[in-house]
């Protein structure tokens, strides 16, 4: 398949490229910058949504990845309402075309404060301008599916755990400050229980999503269960042997932050077992042709 992948320069959008390409796919790669994008892929450096026919401008892709998204870890950056109008336009955009299917980045964020395990009809009351924005967006999609006739994949990303500097998750900030030499980072009392994905699984499983049509809809890209905010950090720290020490207490928990939060991973696994079975198929096939 052609797929084009928006915000492809990103923490996420890097790694997610490189899977997709390393699964035999081709990829239309897009940003503001492409400096760190898998050269592999055809990479355009623009402004999205000054795009007049992204659908022809991109190559007339297969299947669209819309991760572009500005200030995703800063929860109340007024930039995610000032930005919705411009995703609803793009996304409308691409679906007035012959494209196939549009997949989207969601996020947990969009439930809000929530206990157990969220599944696909789990209520939206999202607590920051990220999560109404996201939701939002979702919603407004779902209107346009039915009108479009359209596939919709709706990924909601949980909380990633990768060992960069680039991001903004409070590993990535991690990572800053032990290379900075720093020898405290502060912290919650680390209680919260959330589902963490690394970053190597959650971009295997974003690109084993769009991949494939089977599945649509809410799809979680999780872990499938809980862990103690505290234990996951700590033992990030101890795996990559780092000096840095938390400082426990030194800020309140959010008061949207749920206390014990995981994804329901019952289609992605289906998702994960489809593409075993795919991958089975090609090498079989290859053996036989050999």
């Amino acid at each position: 398949m052609k797929i084009l992948v928006t915000g492809a320069n990103g923490y996420l959008g890097t790694g997610v490229v490189k899977q997709i390409l390393d699964d035999g796919h081709e990829v239309i790669a897009t940003d503001y910058e492409c400096k760190e994008i898998d050269k592999r892929a055809k990479s355009y450096s623009t402004d999205l949504f000054s795009v007049k026919n992204p659908y022809a401008f991109f190559e007339k892709p297969d299947v669209l990845l819309h991760m572009a998204w500005r200030n995703g870890f800063v929860h109340n950056s007024p930039s995610h309402i000032e930005d919705f109008s411009k995703h609803y336009s793009f996304i409308e955009s691409v679906m007035n075309s012959d494209i196939e299917r549009v997949a989207i980045i969601g996020s947990m964020h969009e439930i809000g404060f929530f206990e157990g395990s969220i599944k696909d009809d789990t209520p939206a009351n999202p607590q920051s301008l990220y999560g109404i924005s996201k939701n939002a967006l979702r919603q407004s999609v779902c209107i346009l599916e039915k009108e479009k006739n359209k596939k919709i994949q709706w990924i909601r990303g949980f909380y990633i755990v990768g060992n960069s500097s680039r991001g903004s998750s409070i590993f990535s900030k991690i990572v800053k400050a032990e290379q900075e030499g720093k020898k405290f980072f502060p912290f919650t009392k680390g209680l919260n229980q959330w589902d963490f994905i690394d970053y190597e699984e959650f971009c295997l499983q974003v690109a084993s999503i769009v991949e494939q049509d089977k599945y649509c809809g809410i799809i979680n890209a999780c872990s499938g269960y809980p862990e103690k905010l505290a234990d996951r950090v700590e033992k990030f720290i101890n795996d990559n042997h780092y000096k840095i020490r938390l400082s426990y207490g030194s800020f309140q928990d959010r008061p949207y932050d749920s206390k014990a939060v995981w994804g329901d991973d019952t289609k992605i696994k289906k998702i994960m077992a489809l593409k075993e079975e795919n991958t089975g198929d090609i090498i079989s096939k290859v053996k036989q042709k050999v």
